[in-house]
């Protein structure tokens, strides 16, 4: 159980409940080494060994929270749990026992005692700070391998609602982001079970990664093929394809390259792209599909049998219309990954 004690009028660090020994690499280290220059800045800040979750006392951030948990469980990292708003932590409403007199827990202090006692081994950090969330929240993003933030739940038929914090945090953050639906449980990232299986011992669902094959970029396949390993899943990898608007020619001419040909050759730029993956991750099953038609459309579809759903952001760039559709209806938590 967190320490208790007065916390600081602007900010409270707890010290962690349980220090395990991290190991394995992370999937930025195995980016490193499948590119051919290794010389890059291989040495990480050791801040960024954490996965963060922002906290406000919703429901919605509480599920984030469990997903977060379960993901530093898988990764052996710490897991941070941070509350920012334009004040102090909300208190919370229900009765406490054996709390120091004058301090009443916040939702920050719940949220640490739930997730330590169905985590028991896991690292947790409790911070608050009273600095604006959105800032806040990109300020931790820098500093974390993965920031995990809750999203407005509607009906599972009808999409979800996305906070204008969540997605204006995805827009920018400068690692990683996962948005989880509200009511998003453990069983919802494993296969069904019917015979009497424990849901927690079931397989893990397929990561599905959408490429865009015009920017392949080793941040994005990197994190897809590594998340996909540390939960022993197959890896499903979607590209998506349109025929260009016809420019130059008269009503009925035919366009230059046919269909067929245009596939084909996306089919063996996928299988290339993929190929130096496939011998750093053997023991990833990966399936590849090429689509024709637009990304957005088919990645949803594809989100439907999914545990987690993988697209990308280009840096200094927000969020492409694909990406803000998945974000707001996908049927599984979405990783919106940053890359040059």
């Amino acid at each position: 159980m967190p320490p208790r004690g007065n916390p600081s009028p602007r900010t409270t660090d707890r010290r962690p409940l349980w220090n395990p020994p991290a190991t394995g690499k992370s999937w930025q280290a195995a980016v490193l080494d499948a590119r051919p220059d290794t010389r890059k800045a291989r040495a990480m800040n050791s801040g960024t060994r954490t996965i963060t979750v922002g906290i406000d006392g919703s429901r919605a951030s509480l599920d984030a929270a469990d997903w977060a948990a379960r993901e530093a469980q898988r990764r052996r990292l710490p897991l941070r749990l941070l509350h920012a708003s334009p004040g102090p932590a909300v208190p919370a409403r229900i009765p406490d026992v054996d709390v120091p007199a004058g301090r009443t827990r916040t939702a920050l202090d719940r949220a640490a005692i739930q997730l330590a006692y169905a985590h028991p081994a896991l690292n947790i950090i409790a911070r608050s700070t009273e600095a604006p969330a959105v800032p806040a929240l990109l300020a931790a993003a820098a500093e974390t391998e993965t920031l995990v933030l809750g999203s407005r739940g509607l009906t599972g038929f009808a999409g979800f609602l996305v906070g204008s914090v969540a997605l204006a945090v995805t827009d920018r953050a400068a690692r990683p982001v996962v948005v989880v639906r509200a009511g998003e449980l453990a069983a919802d990232e494993r296969m069904p079970t019917a015979d009497g299986t424990p849901p927690s011992t079931a397989p893990y669902l397929p990561v599905v990664l959408g490429l865009d094959l015009s920017h392949p970029a080793d941040d994005l396949i990197g994190y897809a093929f590594d998340t996909a390993a540390v939960r022993s899943a197959p890896l499903h990898v979607v590209h998506t394809w349109t025929l260009p608007p016809p420019r130059g020619y008269a009503p009925g001419m035919p366009v230059p390259g046919h269909p067929d040909e245009r596939e084909d050759g996306k089919w063996h730029v996928l299988t290339s792209t993929l190929q130096p993956w496939r011998h750093k991750f053997p023991e990833t099953p990966v399936s590849e599909q090429v689509i024709y038609g637009h990304p957005g459309h088919q990645l949803l579809r594809a989100s439907n049998r999914a545990g987690l759903l993988v697209t990308g952001r280009r840096t200094g760039e927000g969020l492409s219309r694909a990406a803000h559709s998945l974000i707001h209806h996908a049927m599984c938590p979405v990783a919106v990954v940053p890359h040059s």
